[in-house]
């Protein structure tokens, strides 16, 4: 994801375009591609709309940008489980445990990689879908890697389990609307990994 401001640093300190692929990113998720404009990303990046267009001359590059930095922010959030735990099970829990912790905003809006994909999805053209499949092959594939490490034969398929459950958690949790519907799921997660 694009650099958020550090401490007491004005988000003003940040390009244009960092602030433009931040709002979109926040905007995205909370209304979704087709209810978004460039205007709206503009507003909220406080960007004058005008100057959009220096960084990204249509809408479909700034969706572009946004899944990049969902990517980014993925393997960002990897490599800092990959330093921060010894064992690839304590990884596993540990980002459980960090989207448990995003389970208010989740709960509102849905996860924002599974939602991004969702509305790429709907959206003609091959490209769109192939960024969609990046978002999720990433976060399966760091999860498969941490399970072969544990030796598991069937890494790939309780890879996909895990990030099915994320993903179907999230998405009822959303319709809901029920944060603590979410986190009970992830304690489920979390267990599971635990009996392997």
């Amino acid at each position: 994801m694009p650099r958020q401001p550090v401490g007491d640093e004005p988000a003003e300190l940040l390009g244009k375009r960092e602030r433009l692929v931040i709002a979109a990113c926040e905007l995205l998720h909370h209304r979704g591609v087709e209810a978004t404009t460039l205007a709206d990303i503009a507003q909220a990046a406080d960007v004058p709309l005008g100057n959009v267009y220096y960084y990204f001359k249509t809408k479909d590059e700034i969706v572009a940008a946004v899944a990049r930095a969902h990517v980014d922010q993925i393997e960002a959030m990897a490599a800092s489980l990959e330093r921060g735990h010894r064992t690839p099970k304590s990884r596993l829990k540990a980002l459980v445990r960090m989207v448990a912790g995003q389970r208010e905003p989740i709960a509102q809006y849905g996860c924002p990689y599974g939602t991004l994909c969702a509305d790429l999805a709907k959206r003609e053209g091959e490209e769109p879908s192939e960024r969609a499949a990046q978002l999720m092959t990433t976060l399966i594939s760091w999860t498969e890697q941490q399970l072969v490490a544990m030796g598991r034969r069937d890494a790939h398929d309780l890879a996909v389990e895990i990030i099915v459950a994320y993903q179907g958690s999230a998405l009822v949790a959303s319709a809901l609307g029920d944060a603590t519907f979410f986190t009970e799921q992830m304690r489920r997660v979390e267990k599971r990994i635990d009996a392997l």
